[in-house]
């Protein structure tokens, strides 16, 4: 399924210091002062020490802009996490929930991630909700089940009219990271099409036709018109090719003269 407006972003992990934020964000806006924001929604996704930096240079710019994860309560005795309540003073669109980093290295778990996408919605934040296969997973013919079971746990509960300001992240463990492997483009339709499926599933066919479904894994600029070609791909979460601003400008031009 062909939306009318295409997504592309990357989330900057633990990467840029202020002075990098500025000028990616300078360099990056002058690259891309010919788009039609009407046709792409483009997003960063820094650090957290870089959000206010980020809120002041993008103050007259139509560049979208998160955070990379969020506790659920507004406040409470949760040594360094972040809250919803101070993700506001930023003015962030975005939060990122449910990276495979953040489920490998800090244990959390659809649960959690349940609570967070339904705090994400309170605040009127959009939940930009990863999940993935990891590759044993894949050898074992279990990665539809993974992402289902993924997806049921993550959204239940959460209102279906609430699904017009969610988006959902396909990225495979296996294909993320320096060494990572890309997915092929009939995985990623085949899986993405399980995703919108299992929306439809849960709520109806019209609500899953709403939300948009990016790819994120080893994406570039060789092999993002690959990805984004295929049916029920909406958009790109791609990583370290959008770190620097003139590799991500051309990605993000490319994409915009094929597809819109």
């Amino acid at each position: 399924m062909r939306m009318k407006k295409i997504y592309l972003g990357t989330n900057w992990k633990m990467h840029k210091n202020l002075a990098d934020t500025k000028l990616y964000l300078q360099t990056l806006n002058e690259y891309i002062i010919d788009v039609d924001f009407e046709k792409v929604a483009i997003f960063v996704i820094p650090p957290y020490t870089s959000l206010s930096t980020v809120k002041k240079a993008l103050k007259n710019s139509k560049l979208l802009y998160g955070a990379q994860n969020m506790h659920w309560q507004d406040e409470g005795a949760f040594t360094g996490e972040i809250s919803p309540k101070m993700l506001k003073d930023f003015d962030i669109d975005l939060i990122e929930l449910g990276h495979s980093e953040r489920r490998q290295y800090y244990n959390e778990n659809d649960i959690d991630l349940n609570r967070k996408v339904k705090a994400a919605l309170k605040h009127n934040f959009t939940p930009l909700i990863c999940v993935g296969e990891k590759e044993e997973d894949k050898k074992y013919g279990i990665g539809p089940e993974v992402i289902r079971k993924q997806l049921k746990i993550i959204l239940h509960g959460v209102d279906g009219n609430a699904l017009a300001n969610l988006w959902i992240a396909y990225e495979p463990v296996w294909a993320i990271g320096e060494d990572g492997k890309p997915a092929t483009p009939d995985y990623v339709k085949m899986i993405h099409g399980i995703i919108r499926d299992t929306i439809g599933e849960l709520y109806n066919e019209e609500i899953a036709k709403e939300v948009p479904i990016l790819y994120g894994g080893s994406v570039n600029e060789n092999n993002a018109y690959l990805f984004l070609r295929e049916e029920n791909v909406n958009g790109l979460f791609i990583g370290r090719a959008a770190w620097e601003p003139k590799s991500f400008s051309r990605i993000i031009h490319q994409m915009i003269e094929t597809f819109c």
